[in-house]
């Protein structure tokens, strides 16, 4: 690999909160930088129109265009597999590596190792999310074996406004979570203004706050065999 990494992450059409976010991370590994491809992505919901958008033959377009800047992984900032089924990730990545030949990674499949890395079984679970689409992601959950011992949701739909909820708002909701006996706690949307919190909610509750737009970076950085200790002032989950 080169001397100056190449990080590739698609990204939902309406999403204003990641791009920024990752970039201020990525700046943080010396001579790396973050590059961004887009797909359409207006609302989370569970009906037939919504499911739609995360079709596998948008989301290839959207990576043989990152193919093209020669970026040395191309990762999905998107939690879209939470409630499809974690399985749809992993096809996914198949699927990008098949197509322009570059190593794959997405936001949930980095949560998920970290999870199992620290034998982490009570999540605690914060998102902008409608109660349906909740309930499915803390199903899928329940399927390999983590227990959602509290969670709060904003019941929204339209991806755009996720990035309008406020920080301490956000930060309102995750301690109150965390007064569970839940051994981390997930922001679990790329489009929340969220991952910048993490050393003071850690502070406060010691409990470690994995940002999915964190664990998009730091699944990256692990497939490209670059060290995320690296990565000082954004949380624990770097140091793991």
């Amino acid at each position: 690999m080169r001397n100056f990494p190449r990080v590739g992450v698609l990204t939902p059409s309406s999403n204003t909160a990641l791009e920024p976010l990752t970039s201020a991370i990525v700046a943080l590994i010396p001579n790396a930088s973050a590059h961004f491809a887009r797909f359409k992505v207006t609302e989370i919901a569970l009906s037939s129109q919504a499911l739609g958008q995360f079709d596998d033959s948008k989301i290839l377009l959207a990576a043989e265009m990152l193919a093209d800047a020669e970026v040395d992984i191309i990762t999905w900032s998107g939690t879209s597999s939470g409630w499809l089924g974690f399985d749809t990730d992993e096809r996914l990545c198949e699927r990008i590596t098949e197509r322009t030949g570059i190593p794959a990674s997405t936001a949930i499949l980095s949560l998920n190792a970290l999870l199992k890395r620290k034998g982490i079984t009570r999540l605690a679970l914060v998102s902008p999310y409608t109660e349906d689409v909740q309930n499915r992601i803390i199903a899928n959950y329940r399927s390999i074996g983590i227990t959602v011992v509290a969670e709060l949701h904003e019941n929204i739909r339209v991806n755009h406004d996720f990035a309008l909820v406020d920080p301490a708002r956000l930060e309102d909701m995750i301690i109150q979570t965390c007064s569970s006996d839940a051994q981390a706690v997930s922001t679990y949307c790329t489009n929340l203004h969220a991952a910048q919190l993490a050393e003071q909610i850690e502070k406060v509750t010691g409990v470690p706050l994995l940002d999915t737009v964190s664990t998009t970076i730091w699944g990256a950085l692990t497939k490209l065999k670059l060290d995320p200790a690296q990565i000082k002032g954004w949380g624990q989950l770097y140091q793991w």
